[in-house]
């Protein structure tokens, strides 16, 4: 919780009572309509609307202020023109007011800032928090509280939903009416002046009603924070998060409708993996998943089973279990022994198992009662093709039969059955008793592997973390230095001081100020040899013509030294030069990428991947948050499509893996000790055959002039 928080958050979920500034008798306005739905949802504590003309609305006394409100007042709605909030903040805070919930928009998200903060002031200075402003309210089953202006009743449920996005909200709650999801709580957090996403899971990870948690989200402010409070969560119960932004178009309109950066998806994307939530595309699946992790168990030791009376189905449904990472089971003996009594000689009891196009509802009925009864299959995948001989009327009740004998076994079981009106109508019927019924296999299977991948993550969780022995104090000398001179960057030769200084192998190097000393230094390393301009004014050497390679002779040594000159000063006439770089080159080798950056949300990440020229046209890249340890960095590394390089692609040796792995902890651990760090990219990294090393032959250092500083 923020050091704000002295109230309990618990005050905005379940309120003793609560004012609605702005009520109104209007029925089209929002203040009616909030009324409207308080009253309406059963809300057990005390409704004080408040408004100016006075009078009555919906049978309650109207308040002229919330001053002349002679009780204790909880919660505040506010819902009034922008350019009256302000006050109406304060009159909460001279009353008490433990929450108040601004539905105005009109701040931050158009420009309108100093309001917003002079709110946060007034709130901050009364120890009252502030949910919104720009939101479309609250839900809360636990107090049967519907503080918002939505025109559809929620229906109380296990799955709790916050959403940055209000419209969306807003349809959201008609969605989960229509598909019978219903809520435990659902929260607008619009601007996030005060609240945000971490304060109201502080709630959530310990509420009861709550099973699952669905967030929709724009951009992150306190990313940190966020990743803490998710992993404490996700130990509890299942987090789904859709997030948009992921195109570079979408993140721009991100940023412009939320006033936050929505940030890089693939950092988003990895450190969510991260602390185990679940990520969805679109609502369609946040919802599917949602639905079926709040009723579903958990499986167990065993894998999974198909189970179908169509082999292209089936055959569909394999490649889903493959895709979405379901893995089947496959011991023949076993399941001949479990499922023959359900099969034709015909059919076949090979996973997946076909009981043939002719299959009734009792034979389905045997078929899918197997699973439910046998310790070595952990979940079933149903699916139905309509046939002319199926007894249709028995589909519903056969599915709800076998369902219930699942759930009673306590292992998981999703349906797909594909079919005309009769179909549709099962459908139909069967969502209404939460039972996970899709017209659709992916949907279906897609389900199943979401809480297969919470299983995952709550076995396979690691919370070691590894750090490498390096020479701080020779860092920061040279970060000194460098900031000395008003840069925010080192110069190549710096860099490579700083990678000799954190452990990490490096081509042997010197400055070369002329052209004597280039051909001198040269000699010194033994040829072939490098050359790169020395510059700070010049960080992209290749853009300047700036480096020569695999020059393997004195000539050509010093012709090279004097066309990088040559290229440099045309590059850019006023750039100070510090000299010239000769270093050894390398042999060749599998070349990869390694880096951490300070992300603007999230804060220290660690990154690898395919490097070398082709790093930004294949974008082969992972990341994580630090601090990891050496699984997770081997992790990192067998997610990129090009691990196969480094096992021996083409019958070649295997590379020095325990090197990439070792290079990747003592950058993590660089950027986490050294504040004034800020990135570090290594770029290429030479990876030699197994127990022959590394080699780091280029490397970027960004520093900032303050530590802890983040950029």
């Amino acid at each position: 919780m923020k050091e704000t928080a002295i109230n309990s958050i618990r005050y905005l979920f379940e309120p003793g009572s609560i004012a609605v500034i702005g009520a109104s008798k209007d029925p089209a306005k929002i203040g009616h309509s909030i009324v409207r739905n308080i009253l309406a949802g059963g809300y057990r504590g005390k409704v004080y609307p408040v408004n100016k003309s006075g009078g009555e609305i919906l049978g309650l006394r109207v308040y002229g202020d919330i001053s002349e409100i002679s009780g204790t007042v909880d919660a505040a709605s506010i819902a009034i023109p922008a350019k009256f909030a302000v006050e109406a903040v304060r009159s909460c805070a001279k009353k008490g007011v433990k929450h108040a919930q601004i539905i105005t928009s009109g701040f931050s998200e158009t420009g309108n800032i100093g309001e917003e903060k002079e709110i946060l002031s007034i709130a901050r200075e009364a120890n009252m928090r502030i949910l919104g402003p720009n939101i479309f309210g609250l839900y809360s089953s636990s107090s049967s509280l519907n503080a918002t202006f939505s025109a559809s009743k929620i229906v109380p449920g296990r799955v709790a939903i916050l959403t940055q996005s209000g419209a969306l909200g807003v349809a959201m709650i008609g969605k989960t009416a229509i598909n019978n999801i219903g809520l435990s709580a659902i929260v607008s957090l619009g601007n996030k002046a005060d609240l945000d996403e971490s304060d109201l899971l502080e709630y959530l990870i310990g509420h009861e009603e709550t099973r699952v948690v669905l967030m929709y989200i724009e951009g992150v402010k306190n990313g940190e924070r966020l990743l803490e409070t998710l992993r404490r969560t996700t130990e509890k119960k299942p987090v789904v998060v859709i997030k948009s932004g992921r195109s570079k178009r979408g993140a721009m309109a991100a940023a412009s409708h939320t006033g936050s950066l929505a940030g890089s998806d693939a950092i988003f994307d990895a450190v969510m993996k991260q602390c185990g939530v679940l990520r969805a595309e679109n609502i369609t699946e946040a919802f599917n998943w949602c639905k079926f992790l709040a009723f579903s168990p958990k499986p167990g030791a065993g894998r999974a089973v198909i189970v179908t009376n169509g082999g292209g189905i089936g055959v569909m449904a394999t490649d889903a279990c493959e895709k979405y990472g379901i893995d089947l089971f496959d011991d023949q003996a076993e399941l001949k022994r479990i499922f023959e009594p359900a099969t034709p000689s015909f059919g076949s009891t090979k996973n997946p198992i076909d009981i043939t196009g002719g299959a009734t509802s009792a034979d389905y009925r045997l078929a899918l009662t197997a699973p439910s009864e046998s310790a070595g299959l952990a979940s079933t995948i149903a699916l139905y093709c309509e046939t002319a001989t199926f007894d249709s009327e028995n589909l519903a009740p056969m599915i709800q039969e076998t369902y219930k004998k699942h759930m009673a076994a306590g292992k998981p079981i999703t349906y797909a059955i594909v079919g005309g009106e009769s179909v549709e109508k099962a459908i139909e019927i069967l969502k209404k008793d939460n039972i996970p019924v899709h017209g659709d296999v992916y949907e279906a299977v897609s389900s199943l592997a979401s809480i297969y991948r919470h299983k995952k993550y709550l076995d396979e969780k690691d919370t070691r973390i590894d750090e490498a022995e390096l020479d701080i104090k020779l860092i920061d000398k040279i970060i000194e230095g460098a900031i000395n001179e008003k840069r925010n960057f080192l110069l190549s030769n710096e860099g490579s001081r700083v990678m000799e200084a954190m452990g990490i192998g490096v081509p042997k190097s010197r400055t070369a100020r002329t052209m004597d000393e280039a051909v001198k230094y040269a000699m010194e390393i033994g040829y072939p040899v490098v050359l790169k301009i020395v510059s700070r004014d010049i960080l992209h050497k290749s853009d300047a013509g700036g480096i020569a390679l695999n020059l393997d002779r004195d000539g050509e040594v010093a012709e090279a030294f004097e066309a990088i000159m040559h290229n440099a000063r045309s590059y850019k006439p006023d750039a100070k030069i510090d000299g010239i770089e000769v270093c050894e080159m390398v042999r060749p080798g599998v070349e990869i990428i390694i880096g951490a950056r300070r992300d603007p949300s999230f804060g220290p990440v660690v990154m690898c991947g395919l490097g070398g020229i082709y790093v930004e046209i294949m974008k082969d890249i992972t990341f994580r948050e630090l601090p990891v340890n050496r699984d997770i960095a081997l992790a990192m590394l067998k997610e990129i499509r090009s691990y196969a390089l480094l096992l021996g692609a083409r019958g070649g040796a295997k590379k020095d893996i325990e090197g990439v792995v070792d290079t990747l902890i003592r950058v993590g651990t660089a950027i986490t000790r050294c504040s004034r760090i800020t990135d570090i990219e290594i770029n290429p990294i030479t990876v030699y055959d197994q127990g022959k090393g590394i080699r780091a032959v280029d490397a970027r250092v960004m520093i900032s002039n303050m530590k802890g500083e983040k950029q």
